[in-house]
């Protein structure tokens, strides 16, 4: 079966640096777009960052745009996410999906279960 399991979330200081890890199962890893997705406090689910199947493309939301780097090794199965310049934005929950193609473009078909990220001074 397809599995996404994150991981790296914890607890974090306004300004600093998280790295979040996903390693996936069940699927052609090297296939499929990647996408980063989080749940914000008090909020729906907003689309955070993406790669292409080429870890050359990648994109980013105007908010993780320049504090954020999305990455990925195919031959790890994993996808990764840092983030740098953290904002106060109490607990959120990271998850980490699948798309349809190796087009961030089509739809996420599977998502793992998240890891809680928190920002507290």
């Amino acid at each position: 079966q397809v599995q996404l399991v994150e991981s790296g979330g914890g607890l974090a200081q306004p300004g600093g640096s998280l790295r979040l890890s996903c390693v996936a199962s069940g699927f052609t890893f090297g296939n499929y777009a990647k996408t980063w997705v989080r749940q914000v406090p008090g909020k729906g689910l907003e689309w955070v960052s993406g790669i292409s199947s080429d870890v050359r493309v990648t994109y980013y939301t105007g908010a993780a745009k320049g504090r954020f780097t999305i990455s990925r090794d195919n031959a790890k199965n994993t996808v990764y996410l840092e983030m740098n310049s953290l904002k106060p934005e109490g607990t959120e929950l990271y998850y980490c999906a699948k798309h349809l193609t190796n087009s961030m473009a089509r739809s996420m078909d599977s998502w793992g279960k998240g890891t809680l990220v928190t920002i507290s001074s």
